[in-house]
């Protein structure tokens, strides 16, 4: 059960990340919504209902949260960049991966989101410095605070992790 909760093992905090790691992470992300596309157009209607764990999100919420997610991302990116450590604000992922906008709008309308939010936040990404990369915000749930080095990595494992869902799901079926 852990193995499908944590498809690909839990993010480890903490790290320190070098400039090749930065490149690797930023590539990752700019890659993930071909990869994300990719996997999800093998998924039927019912597919996309079904979970990848008993309670679990179903494949459509997964998709709507990474879309929700990684816009909370390449905001803190923003806000990092212009503010001096700011506070972040976090949100209950599992209340709105349950809302309204999750239950009724096609995923196809999260996938082109994911796309374009990743154009932007890819942009942004790549002309960063290594300086810029060292600027930290705070994250009130964990008390502590971040770089954008570590955001990086975060994120970068965010969309494996949440691909690994999707795989469970197809190898379920």
């Amino acid at each position: 059960m852990e193995d499908n909760k944590y498809p690909i093992g839990k993010f480890e905090y903490g790290k320190s990340y070098t400039s090749d790691d930065n490149k690797k992470y930023i590539s990752i992300i700019e890659n993930f919504p071909n990869e994300l596309k990719t996997v999800v157009s093998q998924f039927t209607p019912s597919l996309l209902e079904k979970s990848y764990r008993e309670g679990g999100w179903s494949a459509s919420q997964i998709i709507h949260h990474i879309a929700d997610s990684h816009l909370n991302a390449y905001i803190r990116v923003k806000l990092t960049l212009t503010e001096d450590k700011p506070v972040i604000k976090p949100y209950n992922q599992d209340l709105w991966s349950n809302l309204a906008d999750v239950k009724s709008t096609p995923v196809e309308v999260s996938l082109a989101l994911i796309e374009k939010i990743h154009l932007r936040w890819v942009n942004l990404l790549k002309t960063l410095t290594e300086k810029d990369l060292e600027r930290t915000y705070i994250h009130p749930e964990y008390n502590r605070e971040f770089k954008l080095s570590e955001l990086l990595a975060l994120y970068a494992w965010h969309g494996k992790h949440h691909y690994g869902h999707l795989q469970i799901i197809l190898m379920n079926k």
